[in-house]
């Protein structure tokens, strides 16, 4: 038991875990508080970006990798809740067939062979973690031995993640096209219209936030996470010292592909569409802006910063929608520039400035004040020394 309590004292302080404690439980309960209806699903959403938000931060914050191919691991997570969901409501759809409408329109004559098992939601779940996680190991596999970092690391999954996006635009591919999978009516026998399953869906998102915070903080305060941030900061002494950074580099780039893709299938049910244009290199640009407005390696920043962001898009896209990607780019620049750490750094810089002052104030104070050592101390050893100095000799 004290061993538990150390590991929790080692990821936080007590006034932290109680902060901690009841933004969670106020996030969680949030729609009990009288929250209105229309508003639940788009503040699930917000945590549904908020956990690829901690993904990002995971993989870019403590290991100094900058993914901008997150977008692809999402959506490639909504289209697994998005296929158990068309499935289950084989026979209901216009066409009144067992294929989704899209395959009957498209003159398909029988199911594909890897839309077999979605049938289940075991296996959608499945399938949702597993997939984007058998795809980050792979493609990392290849990308951390050939020692692709930095800059080109992000070029070659932004690319990537722009070649399944044509991929999954096409019809011949079986996701839908362009227009995707949408007309989603139950999960698990509930009705996703009826208000109870869209609070049901959000506290549900909430939790799993909650959890994906937690999970992530144990190891980055681990000897994992301490690992991990050493390779980001001088990779080539790191592994001068043993530590072979391939495998720490895999097991965050895999881990947080995976966080990703769960969020995606949070995402998808209550939204009630996914398309390509959630894989698009675009969205993964804007995940690393969620990351860098809250504040690199800090966990909370970047949920922040997911929350913030996507809180001005939702407003401004309504106000000024020919004006939203202008002020995106604005943010980012200003960030770059002028908050490197993002708001989580800006408030650390701030008590640092008012500490700074603080002792700027009382240092004049205690030099104009006399040192009693010095006026008690310093006449005495004089004193002293006159008293022990021999007479000069006479002249």
């Amino acid at each position: 038991m004290s061993a538990f309590a150390s590991r929790l004292r080692e990821m936080h302080t007590p006034r932290v875990w109680a902060v901690v404690g009841a933004v969670g439980l106020l996030v969680t309960l949030l729609p009990l508080f009288g929250l209105p209806a229309h508003l639940v699903p788009l503040f699930g959403k917000f945590l549904c970006f908020g956990i690829a938000a901690l993904a990002m931060d995971l993989v870019w914050g403590y290991a100094g990798i900058l993914s901008l191919g997150h977008g692809l691991f999402f959506a490639l997570g909504g289209y697994s809740m998005g296929m158990y969901l068309m499935r289950s409501i084989a026979g209901e759809g216009v066409y009144r067939s067992n294929l989704p409408d899209f395959m009957v329109f498209l003159d398909w004559k029988q199911l594909p062979w890897y839309w077999h098992g979605f049938e289940h939601f075991g296996f959608a779940v499945t399938m949702a973690m597993l997939v984007p996680g058998a795809l980050a190991l792979v493609f990392g596999w290849f990308a951390f031995r050939s020692r692709i970092r930095g800059v080109y690391f992000s070029i070659v999954t932004q690319a990537l993640t722009y070649a399944a996006t044509l991929l999954f635009f096409q019809n011949a591919a079986g996701f839908g096209g362009n227009n995707g999978l949408t007309d989603f009516k139950r999960l698990l026998g509930w009705q996703l219209a009826a208000a109870q399953t869209k609070a049901m869906l959000y506290t549900l998102t909430a939790v799993t936030l909650l959890g994906t915070y937690l999970l992530c903080r144990f190891i980055v305060t681990s000897k994992l996470g301490r690992v991990m941030t050493a390779l980001r900061d001088a990779e080539l002494k790191t592994r001068f010292c043993g530590y072979e950074s391939i495998n720490f580099k895999l097991f965050a780039w895999v881990l947080s592909a995976m966080l990703c893709a769960l969020a995606g299938a949070l995402y998808v049910p209550q939204v009630g569409i996914i398309n390509p244009s959630e894989m698009q290199p675009s969205n993964s640009i804007e995940m690393a802006i969620w990351v860098a407005v809250g504040g690199r390696a800090t966990l909370f920043g970047a949920v922040l910063g997911a929350w913030l962001v996507n809180g001005g898009k939702s407003y401004l896209t309504a106000a000024l929608p020919s004006a939203w990607l202008y002020v995106l780019g604005a943010l980012f620049v200003a960030v770059t520039l002028f908050l490197p750490d993002g708001l989580v750094g800006l408030s650390a810089r701030i008590k640092a400035k008012l500490v700074a002052r603080a002792n700027a104030r009382t240092v004049p104070n205690a030099q104009t004040a006399p040192d009693v050592s010095t006026v008690l101390t310093v006449p005495t050893l004089a004193t002293a020394a006159a008293a022990t100095e021999p007479a000069p000799p006479p002249t």
